[in-house]
């Protein structure tokens, strides 16, 4: 199973427009998704059109529910999600005495009987290095790091970087850099084409070939609660976000079921 974790430390760095819109990229190329929301902000969850009233993320994880049970579907056929809420800003607290608790979401994805019905799974983070960034990080195979084409964003990588290597020695080894993408790029600017000559420098050939340009249309979308793709098919973000499914589903060998 193949399980991506979207995360970068700073905030603003489109982590969740990468996840929904790599989402209806996959759908598109018949490939099935689950976005599992760690969030509390849910704004994936509000833009895939679900209530965040529903059980979702932190009854799996504070009261030992199965996984299985919060999953719900979305308005896209080929995409599900397990929906965040406010109260995730409370997980800390509600798991004070449990048990290796970095590791929960692992555990649940584990007992999943229903998991192999998707090709992948995505992990919405919160823009914090806490415990559901954490727990995403123990619980996935490959990780990918959005970074706003701004030189403020970088410093937030850094962080991850950091972070991303104590996880490996101590909790999962197995994780992996899937990528690292250039968003809200502007070419026009010199400032944007400083930053993706920075991001090649430093990461080479794990900055992905396909980088997101700025575009009015992702910000409108949300509004709707519309992806890119289904709000303006046309659209040059419509574009990079189906070569973005394009390239990941290549690296990662991923076919419609």
């Amino acid at each position: 199973m193949n399980i991506i974790a979207i995360a970068n430390q700073k905030g603003g760095c489109a982590k969740t427009t990468t996840v929904v819109n790599l989402a209806h990229g996959f759908a598109e190329l018949g490939i099935k998704t689950l976005v599992i929301d760690l969030d509390p902000q849910a704004n994936a969850t509000q833009w895939l059109g679900v209530s965040s009233e529903n059980f979702g993320s932190f009854e799996m994880l504070v009261d030992g529910g199965n996984i299985d049970e919060v999953i719900l579907p979305s308005r896209v056929n080929e995409i599900s999600l397990i929906a965040a809420s406010k109260k995730l800003t409370q997980v800390e607290k509600a798991l004070v005495g449990q048990i290796a608790i970095e590791s929960i979401l692992k555990r649940r994805i584990e007992k999943s009987a229903l998991l192999k019905t998707w090709d992948v799974v995505l992990l919405d983070t919160p823009p914090t290095l806490g415990l559901l960034t954490l727990n995403a990080l123990v619980a996935a195979n490959e990780l990918l790091v959005p970074v706003t084409a701004h030189v403020m964003s970088l410093m937030g990588v850094t962080q991850l970087i950091n972070t991303l290597n104590d996880v490996r020695d101590l909790l999962n080894p197995e994780l992996k850099i899937l990528g690292y993408l250039a968003s809200r790029v502007d070419l026009r600017t010199k400032h944007s084409k400083d930053v993706m000559q920075l991001l090649k420098e430093k990461f080479g050939d794990k900055v992905f070939k396909t980088f997101i340009r700025e575009n009015i249309s992702l910000a409108e979308a949300p509004s709707f609660s519309l992806g890119i793709m289904e709000y303006r098919s046309s659209s040059a973000a419509s574009e990079d976000y189906r070569a973005l499914a394009k390239e990941v589903s290549n690296l990662l060998k991923l076919k419609a079921k």
